[in-house]
């Protein structure tokens, strides 16, 4: 598998919610994660934010990705993935009761490879807004 299917693959297991269980045969035990928002400022490990990922489709239950661009710089062994996500809070397990309102939420991943695993990603992403979309801020 080359690092862009490996990416390809990574991204959608992710984005659709199967956790780290599923995420990690793409990964470093130890990969790290980073992002500049504040509602994942304590995610530290890839781990932990693909358990993110997973129970946001609780309370967001038809959660769902569209892609908008993914690239690979092989010279800098990083693909570099654009989507938005789209969803309704009609589940339980959010911050406040089910508000029933909808976002749409750009975001970016920054994927850092060591040979075929990958070590590090970055999101980019404006959390005040999804979570102002989503009546949760």
């Amino acid at each position: 598998m080359t690092q862009f299917e490996t990416a390809n693959a990574f991204f959608d297991a992710c984005e659709t919610g199967k956790g780290w269980e599923v995420c990690q045969g793409w990964c470093a035990t130890d990969a790290t994660f980073a992002c500049q928002a504040d509602a994942l400022a304590e995610t530290k490990t890839l781990a932990e934010y693909c358990e993110w990922m997973k129970g946001l489709l609780t309370p967001v239950p038809d959660g769902r990705y569209v892609l908008t661009s993914f690239a690979m710089d092989e010279a800098r062994n990083t693909a570099v993935a654009t989507a938005e996500f789209h969803g309704t809070q009609t589940g339980p397990g959010g911050p406040v009761e089910p508000t029933g309102k909808a976002v749409v939420s750009d975001y970016a991943y920054v994927i850092g490879f060591e040979g075929d695993k990958i070590v590090h990603m970055t999101k980019i992403w404006n959390d005040v807004q999804a979570l102002r979309g989503l009546g949760w801020a």
